[in-house]
Order: C-alpha cells, then structure tokens, then sequence
C-alpha cells in the first residue's frame, strides 16, 4: 500500500475504472461467486438467474478491466477471480456500509430517546 506518497494521477484514474467495472449490482454478484472458485457461464447464469448475452456481457467488463481471468477447456470456458484480494475488497465496502446502517439505526434509536 503507498503510504504518505503522492499517488500517480494514472493509478488513481485505473482505480476509478475499478469502481466504474464493480459498480453494477450483478458484476457484484458475479465477484461473489467466484470468490469460491472458478465458474462457467452456465454456472452463473444458473446461479444468478440471468440470460447468456447478460453473464458474457459482464464478464467480459470484468476481464478488460483484469478483475476476472479465464481459461478454456474443451469448448468449455471457465471463469476465476484475477486475484482474491477484489473479494477481500468487496467484503471491506460491505463491512462499511454495515457499519453505516448500524450507526443510523444507533443514531435513530437516540434521537427517538430524547
């Protein structure tokens, strides 16, 4: 992690790209399921309940951008986080917003308390 160093401005423009590419609901969930390991498309269209051109259309924003990578077997194509720690990253955000609803409804509970 760079600590106390000036972020090149490149960096931080590829790290909006990376927000951009996880900012859609279902390349969340796509994220989710391969936490556990690899997937075929038909796995997750399965698993999601979303059409073929969906899942490729998503998969394929994932991969461009370097946060899924896949590998062919046969005319099967199996899909795989690039690297665990996008789902470590995922989880923080989640563990953030928990956080958040937490304080609210602490909040709320107090204001109601006075």
């Amino acid at each position: 992690m760079i600590v106390n160093q000036e972020i090149p401005m490149e960096i931080i423009r590829l790290q909006a790209k990376m927000c951009k590419a996880l900012s859609d609901p279902k390349r969340l969930q796509i994220i989710r399921e391969l936490r556990g390991g690899e997937k075929t498309v038909s796995n997750l269209m399965d698993l999601l309940a979303l059409k073929q051109s969906n899942t490729s259309q998503h998969l394929g924003v994932l991969r461009r951008i370097g946060l899924v990578t896949s590998r062919k077997e046969g005319s099967t194509i199996y899909y795989r986080l690039s690297n665990q720690k996008i789902a470590e990253a995922c989880d923080m955000v989640h563990e953030v917003i928990a956080d958040q609803i937490r304080n609210k409804q602490s909040l709320t509970e107090v204001i109601k308390n006075t």
